[in-house]
């Protein structure tokens, strides 16, 4: 890991904010008005470019501005993201959601799924160690720039439907994180491109395991996704007593 200097880290975190909110490479005028950073275009736009040698940025052949590689993204996440907090009436109103269905597993886990991609806006899974695979969000990937790209859409749905593909993703994890944060070649070959993947592994009181996450871009929104992924986790592991 490079040691970045305050205002590089600072340039670097409100790049990669205006980037997840824009889907747009980001220029250096654009960080001194638009996010106040304390120095000239022509300082922002040499630190840009020492921090594009460190590969952390990459300029769009077709754009003067930036965005970040996953390099740069699994530092901000790493490093630099504040979570946002899950406000006790949040997470009232999304236990809410699937408390009826609690009953039996198969059924929690489809509305885990379909509530997650509801919140997030984004793709959501949830597995099982048995084989089990729920999908729901298809429609909210139509909605995100990156997947106007129809190659790009194509490639991360026929992943989908290839079951196998994700338990290869999560056999590959050796670490005991609660919560897992994937890019570009962390993601094998069939998805290292312009994904980005979050997901928490579960057990519940009865041996049961799975995964449940949320796959999109790699400008996902990770300080709202991240905690909300994480109450899901906790949330199966809760309801699965009566399994």
């Amino acid at each position: 890991m490079h040691n970045l200097t305050q205002r590089q880290i600072e340039i670097l975190r409100n790049l990669i904010e205006e980037y997840i909110e824009t889907a747009l490479p980001v220029g250096s005028e654009t960080l001194e008005k638009k996010r106040n950073i304390s120095a000239s275009p022509a300082t922002i736009r040499n630190e840009m470019v020492k921090l594009t040698d460190l590969g952390y940025l990459q300029k769009p052949h077709s754009s003067s501005g930036r965005i970040p590689t996953p390099a740069g993204m699994k530092f901000y996440v790493n490093q630099l993201m504040k979570e946002k907090e899950i406000s006790v009436t949040e997470g009232v109103e999304l236990k809410e959601k699937v408390w009826d269905y609690r009953a039996t597993q198969q059924r929690l886990l489809k509305e885990v799924a379909r509530s997650l991609a509801e919140k997030t806006k984004a793709l959501a899974i949830a597995t099982t160690d048995e084989g089990d695979f729920f999908c729901a969000g298809y429609s909210n990937i139509l909605d995100m720039p990156e997947f106007f790209d129809i190659d790009i859409t194509k490639n991360l749905l026929s992943v989908v439907d290839e079951l196998g593909y994700f338990d290869s993703i999560f056999s590959k994890i050796e670490n005991d994180e609660d919560i897992h944060i994937l890019f570009g070649e962390e993601l094998g070959p069939k998805l290292a491109g312009p994904y980005g993947f979050v997901f928490a592994h579960y057990k519940t009181p009865k041996h049961t395991t799975g995964e449940v996450g949320v796959i999109g871009p790699t400008r996902l929104n990770y300080t709202n996704v991240v905690p909300t992924v994480r109450y899901f986790s906790n949330l199966i592991q809760e309801l699965a007593e009566g399994w």
